[in-house]
């Protein structure tokens, strides 16, 4: 039978207790680190500068979550946007929950808090959901707190299925966003402004890194990017081992079947209309609304005339 501690002789049940039960602290930010390899992007855009200003008048409302790190400081779980935003208004502490928590437990609360934002980018949630599943295979085999059945064994569901439960996009739409974690950044990058489409990217994420390069160097050069059906031919030849630059170029200059001119225009020429991190979609959308505005204007003057 295990002797009891020094602590637990001096100490009442309630004083105990007391020292379990979470509690709200304020925490200088200097002692807060970032989570490691966080899958979120922390941008400095409008919605940044409104909460910043937010912070500066109020404070911070919710408090963010970190756990202790083993060497000293805080690691932050929660509440990556409120503390660049508490940097930006100039305070020198956070409200904070600290919470003793596994790494796995830590990264299924970090990506679960952060799904719920109205605009993730596709490369955000492909990684957020890699380190998630990746959390929960890991705990699969182990019993739960409550002594029921392993996570990830639920009634012979996969860890993936149970993802998809709990998560927004379906169980394939997930396979499709962790596929992407397996394309170069530029392409990826490419996914997240929306030149690439998710499904299309998905079939490149199975060409090898040195060809994927060799696609970005052409798409560059020409100005294009694959349809779906062509990025299933790339990795078709690809698998046959019959995937070259040479190839790549034969494919992506293929007439598509719903293939349209297409009406390009420097993106630099119109950024200064829009707050910065406006999806392109959005800058599209705005545009031609306002040539709708413009001609019903102009007909009208026409009329008066």
């Amino acid at each position: 039978m295990p002797l009891p501690s020094a602590a637990d002789l001096f100490s009442t049940q309630e004083e105990r207790d007391n020292e379990s039960r979470e509690s709200v602290r304020e925490i200088p930010l200097e002692e807060i680190s970032d989570f490691p390899n966080h899958p979120f992007k922390v941008k400095m855009d409008e919605s940044m500068a409104d909460m910043a200003e937010s912070v500066k008048q109020y404070g911070v409302l919710v408090p963010a979550l970190v756990r202790e790190k083993p060497e000293g400081g805080y690691e932050m779980i929660a509440g990556h946007r409120r503390k660049m935003a508490s940097e930006l208004a100039e305070k020198k502490e956070i409200p904070c929950i600290v919470r003793n928590l596994t790494d796995d437990e830590a990264v299924l609360i970090m990506v679960d808090s952060n799904l719920q934002r109205e605009q993730i980018l596709p490369s955000e949630k492909a990684f957020a959901y890699k380190m998630k599943l990746d959390a929960m295979k890991r705990q699969a085999g182990r019993p739960c707190k409550n002594n029921s059945v392993p996570v990830g064994q639920n009634f012979g569901q996969t860890s993936r299925e149970l993802l998809a439960e709990k998560s927004p996009d379906s169980n394939t739409q997930i396979q499709r966003y962790i596929r992407l974690t397996e394309l170069i950044t530029p392409i990826l990058d490419m996914v997240d402004s929306g030149k690439i489409a998710i499904r299309p990217a998905v079939e490149l994420s199975y060409l090898p890194k040195e060809q994927q390069t060799i696609l970005l160097d052409t798409m560059q050069l020409e100005d294009c990017t694959p349809s779906h059906a062509q990025a299933i031919k790339m990795r078709k030849f690809a698998d046959e081992g019959r995937l070259n630059g040479d190839v790549i170029l034969s494919i992506l200059s293929e007439e598509k079947g719903n293939q349209k001119e297409q009406f390009r225009m420097p993106k630099e020429r119109i950024s200064r209309y829009f707050s910065p991190g406006t999806p392109a979609k959005q800058m599209e959308d705005t545009i031609v609304k306002a040539l709708e505005l413009y001609r019903k204007r102009e007909r009208s003057k026409d009329r008066e005339r």
